[in-house]
């Protein structure tokens, strides 16, 4: 059951950046703490968890690939989650989905492709 929407993917030049949104008002008033974040899946491999963030901001992680390129942010008052992506490359290619879970704060495994209970259902980004 999708409650989450995710816009701002796209095409893109191996290089260049795009951001994405993603809209949490349906599940998250704000009054309760999440674990929020974003997980790919390119054709034919399993879901891979990319981002991480906390409500408060306290707590985030990212998988390896994307350290220093990719950061998540939140905007708690617009009930908002973002994912900057800059440096993209062909293997960034993916379906990008968000994902939110009640939770104090974000824990590495947090990062399992299966960890959100709810999600949004996905924008496509191309590099190439």
């Amino acid at each position: 059951h999708v409650q989450l929407v995710e816009s701002g993917g796209g095409y893109v030049q191996p290089g260049g950046s795009l951001r994405l949104s993603c809209d949490l008002s349906k599940y998250f008033s704000g009054r309760f703490k999440a674990c929020m974040g974003w997980v790919r899946q390119a054709p034919g491999k399993d879901r891979e968890g990319v981002a991480v963030i906390s409500t408060s901001g306290g707590s985030s992680y990212y998988t390896d690939s994307v350290k220093d390129r990719f950061t998540s942010s939140r905007d708690n008052g617009k009930n908002t989650l973002y994912l900057q992506m800059n440096n993209l490359k062909p293997e960034d290619t993916a379906m990008y989905y968000c994902g939110a879970r009640i939770a104090a704060s974000c824990a590495a495994d947090a990062l399992r492709g299966d960890y959100f209970t709810v999600w949004g259902q996905g924008t496509q980004v191309t590099v190439s």
